[in-house]
């Protein structure tokens, strides 16, 4: 009995690919391909029943996507905890790159042009910033994550980033790093008596935040505050995003019979503004139903990381669920005017080839830690258990 049991641990440590292939969970691969799905139809009728120029594109990433998803889901989750510092590394150099040498569009830098993909370096270290903490976070005891000392090398690890991210500048991408990162300190146990006190100092600082905001930043914020003094200016996105989501009502106006999508009222609506457009032709049953899809999503994605025997693969998984949900919080809120306009897409719907990879490798990363989720890793790493 004793002699089974070890072979079914080593088993299920040294896995073959058919065996991994077996442990997919091909459910949850469904649900994110037909969230993408809706996003394709969407984009559709964003170009007025073309399939050009954002459907064809976002189909063939996602089918890349898809590609890179499964091989990513196929790699041992101890290698990953290997290369996540040097993961978090090139990513961080990529931010600098960007610069040196960035793209700018929309009044901001943050793309590298490759020719055939704007790469946008924030989106790929919202994935392995997650990847980075969660290697040092792993095997840290109650007693550890306690020590003040102990979160400096973590705290600077997020700032860095963040800091680059402003000088972009794009304060939602730098806010997602933020929360997300935030989540990951209270997944490794950090106490929330720290947090309140974080909070309490940046409430604190938001006078002096305010005098180094670029102006289009603090005209965002007082739009939010009363978009209805500048109607025609500032607050015409959000007053534009609210009639679209109102006209919509029940059961929406049809598949694209969007008034305010189609004559060009809602702004950038094939990627920021993507769910309003949703809602005015599906109404609020087609966002709902949307909303549950991301629902069975987060399910998902926190269930096969709760699985993980390894601290290191539960906060893999944790910390990229907790930035999926994020994004799809944010957006909805964003266009519903619960928020500040940021600038944050909707996942797996937006126009977007960074964040379609980033995302589906992402998922990739959550079903490596399912299918590895038998794998012990050591406190010292993965060569402890090879």
């Amino acid at each position: 009995m004793r002699e089974r049991q070890m072979y079914f641990r080593f088993s299920r440590s040294e896995m073959t690919l058919r065996e991994k292939l077996w442990h997919v969970s091909w459910s949850f691969v469904l649900l994110i391909t037909v969230v993408c799905s809706v996003g394709f139809l969407t984009l559709y009728s964003a170009a007025n029943g073309n399939i050009d120029p954002w459907a064809s594109r976002q189909i063939v990433r996602f089918l890349v996507g898809m590609v890179v998803m499964l091989a990513v889901s196929m790699v041992d989750i101890r290698v990953w905890m290997r290369w996540a510092y040097l993961l978090y590394a090139v990513a961080l150099l990529l931010l600098m790159a960007v610069e040196i040498r960035g793209s700018v569009g929309m009044g901001a830098q943050r793309w590298i042009d490759l020719g055939f993909i704007q790469l946008q370096p924030s989106e790929i270290m919202k994935i392995t910033l997650v990847l980075a903490l969660a290697r040092y976070f792993h095997g840290a005891s109650y007693q550890d994550v306690g020590r003040p000392l102990f979160l400096i090398p973590p705290v600077i690890m997020v700032f860095l980033p963040v800091g680059l991210v402003l000088k972009q500048p794009d304060l939602g991408t730098a806010m997602m790093l933020t929360l997300g990162s935030g989540a990951m300190f209270f997944l490794a146990g950090v106490r929330v008596w720290k947090f309140a006190v974080i909070i309490a100092a940046g409430v604190g600082a938001v006078p002096v935040a305010w005098k180094f905001m670029r102006e289009y930043q603090r005209q965002r914020i007082i739009t939010f505050l009363n978009p209805e003094n500048d109607p025609l200016g500032a607050g015409y996105h959000i007053l534009q995003s609210k009639i679209a989501l109102g006209s919509g009502g029940m059961f929406g106006k049809g598949f694209m019979l969007g008034t305010q999508s189609h004559l060009n009222f809602l702004p950038e609506k094939q990627t920021d503004f993507i769910f309003t457009m949703l809602a005015e032709e599906w109404g609020m049953v087609g966002g709902l139903v949307l909303v549950a899809l991301y629902t069975l999503i987060l399910v998902y994605g926190y269930a096969m990381s709760l699985r993980a025997r390894s601290q290191f693969a539960r906060l893999v998984g944790l910390g990229l669920t907790t930035t999926f949900f994020l994004y799809v919080f944010i957006n909805i809120a964003m266009v519903m005017g619960i928020v500040p306009v940021v600038g944050v897409p909707l996942p797996l719907i937006s126009y977007g080839g960074t964040a379609m990879l980033t995302l589906l490798f992402g998922f990739g990363l959550i079903m490596s830690v399912y299918i590895h989720r038998d794998v012990h890793i050591g406190r010292r790493g993965a060569s402890d258990d090879i």
